[in-house]
């Protein structure tokens, strides 16, 4: 029967040679369902953008269908239709700002090492000496390990070192 080429954007099969490839890539149905498979993801906002850039579809509004269907140059929501997708929009750009605040409110990276840098130079110092701020920053390490400890599947290079730190072995033999 020979190699079949299978075509995920149109979910059709045909034999697989250089003639009946190219005359099906180059297919307005092919062009059409990978169009469609795309705008499936698009985001609301860039959905949006586009709606209101269009003038409103006449037979569309009169009759109810249009004989282009999604592929009309004209834009076939009402006016209830694009109310809902600006809400819709405003919903998704809230949550992102409410997301973004609550992240890490009041911290910078900035301000974490330069407090793990002091950390570590009063510790090379004064051997395992602790302080009130040090023990404040161990709090906040556990903060930062607990957000990380929520990450399912999180590789080994990414994951936070035990509460003692990590033990090394000093090779004494040497030297």
């Amino acid at each position: 029967m020979g190699r079949r080429y299978y075509c995920d954007y149109c979910d059709r099969s045909f034999q697989d040679n250089m003639h009946n490839r190219k005359k099906h890539l180059n297919g307005v149905q092919h062009h059409r369902a990978k169009k469609a498979w795309y705008d499936y993801f698009r985001d609301s906002s860039a959905i949006l953008c586009d709606e209101q850039t269009k003038k409103p579809c006449r037979k569309f509004l009169q009759k109810g269908i249009c004989d282009f269907g999604p592929n009309c140059r004209f834009s076939h929501m009402s006016e209830e239709d694009m109310f809902n997708l600006k809400r819709q929009v405003e919903d998704e750009r809230q949550h992102r700002e409410d997301f973004a605040d609550r992240k890490m409110p009041g911290r910078s990276i900035e301000e974490w090492l330069s407090r793990r840098e002091k950390k570590q130079t009063v510790l090379g110092s004064n051997g395992d000496l602790k302080d009130k701020e040090d023990s404040e920053e161990g709090q906040e390490e556990s903060d930062i390990r607990q957000q990380l400890l929520s990450i399912p599947d999180l590789p080994p290079s990414l994951r936070p070192p035990p509460p003692g730190g990590w033990r090394v072995k000093v090779n004494t033999e040497w030297g």
